[in-house]
């Protein structure tokens, strides 16, 4: 199965992310270590730890450089943004604000993947999207 993960998920993931107490969940670490999946991670995901690390959030307490390189080397999929996956933004129900939630969630429906995420809010949109 191919599965993209969110940004915390991949924060999570990659043992970046200091600040929270929750981590994975079991069944979200047993998804990505299982090598039947094919996990991929979207440019909006660097391009939110980019931003959120150079204003000083702590919970994003990572280089973006040193994330991707370090997914790249585990074997993720590096996945663009197309302008494809930014339509389909538009037709999403107004559940969420968050700019980079909403274009894992477009790239999911567009690319047909399952988006795993930790966030109740977004596991609320139809579609490919599965609280773990």
């Amino acid at each position: 199965m191919k599965l993209l993960l969110d940004t915390q998920l991949l924060l999570w993931a990659a043992g970046s992310d200091v600040v929270s107490s929750a981590g994975l969940s079991a069944l979200a670490a047993a998804l990505i270590d299982d090598p039947a999946n094919e996990l991929v991670f979207s440019a909006a995901s660097i391009w939110e730890v980019a931003i959120k690390s150079g204003l000083g959030r702590p919970d994003f307490r990572a280089d973006p450089r040193l994330l991707r390189r370090g997914l790249l080397d585990n074997g993720y999929l590096d996945l663009p943004i197309t302008s494809a996956h930014s339509l389909v933004v538009a037709d999403l129900p107004p559940l969420h604000k968050d700019p980079f939630d909403r274009i894992l969630i477009a790239q999911a429906l567009v690319e047909g993947i399952t988006l795993l995420t930790a966030d109740a809010v977004v596991a609320g949109y139809p579609g490919p999207v599965r609280r773990v």
